[in-house]
């Protein structure tokens, strides 16, 4: 993984991971061990689910950077389709608080979405290459 994709996968990781431990401790002391449990597996969920999604187009975009923008709303589309069905088994849950763990999912999520496009504002990805010379070494 390039040095400027893991600097946005920290830079969005650390963040969530410090919001879901801030979660955790609102739902304990809301909810007691239950709204723990939801707020732990909703911070578990997210930064598993897209820390993976944002290896993933990673790795393809590195293959196929035509296809880049497809492949990233693909795998955005099935992350929160995922997340959905998991929100909808959760209901049915009884071993934690499915309320807790749905409002702690939903934050974290923008928490996580947020702070990665900061990551990718400030990455300054080139798109043009700056000397203005093609990568073959050949001259247009």
């Amino acid at each position: 993984m390039p040095s400027h994709d893991a600097r946005i996968l920290r830079g969005a990781a650390i963040p969530t991971a410090v919001a879901g431990v801030v979660a955790m401790a609102a739902s304990f002391a809301a909810a007691g061990g239950k709204g723990l449990l939801g707020a732990l597996l909703a911070t578990v969920v997210v930064i598993a689910f897209f820390g993976i999604g944002q290896t993933v187009l990673d790795r393809l975009g590195r293959n196929n950077p035509q296809m880049l923008m497809p492949i990233a709303m693909l795998v955005y589309t099935t992350q929160i389709l995922v997340i959905g069905v998991l929100l909808a088994v959760a209901k049915r849950l009884t071993f934690f608080d499915h309320k807790v763990f749905g409002f702690s999912l939903l934050g974290l999520v923008i928490v996580w979405t947020g702070f990665q496009v900061r990551g990718w504002l400030k990455a300054k990805t080139f798109y043009v290459e700056p000397d203005g010379k093609p990568k073959s070494g050949r001259q247009p």
